[in-house]
């Protein structure tokens, strides 16, 4: 049975800055995709990041550039988001998602195949 843990979340002021962990179980993830979406009361869920799980490449919602980074630690076996800069309109629940049908990253949230439960991140001005 595969598993998606996130941890991470939590509350932040403005500026501040937060890293999720996503840690899956259940699975060799040999060629498989990791990915972050979040959604937002009201909104629609959407990319965040994605990486393969051998950490060849990585992908990142081009509003999110330079802000947000998605990485693994391959000793580990978890992906993290770290974000920096928080703002308000970035609060959300995010998800960590894992795609297995493909060689490519995917943006698509319905190509991904696994969930986690979610983690609530809150900024406040």
């Amino acid at each position: 049975q595969v598993q998606l843990v996130e941890s991470g979340g939590g509350s932040v002021q403005a500026g501040g800055s937060l890293r999720l962990s996503c840690a899956p179980s259940g699975r060799t993830f040999g060629r498989d995709g990791m990915g972050w979406f979040r959604q937002a009361p009201g909104k629609e869920r959407e990319f965040v990041a994605a990486i393969k799980w051998s950490g060849s490449s990585t992908m990142h919602a081009d509003s999110l550039k330079g802000r947000f980074t998605i990485s693994k630690d391959n000793a580990k076996d978890t992906v993290y988001l770290q974000m920096n800069s928080l703002k308000p309109e970035d609060t959300a629940v995010y998800y960590c998602a894992a795609e297995t049908r493909r060689t490519w990253l995917t943006q698509n949230q319905y190509d991904y195949d696994y969930w986690g439960q979610g983690t609530q991140v809150t900024v406040s001005s």
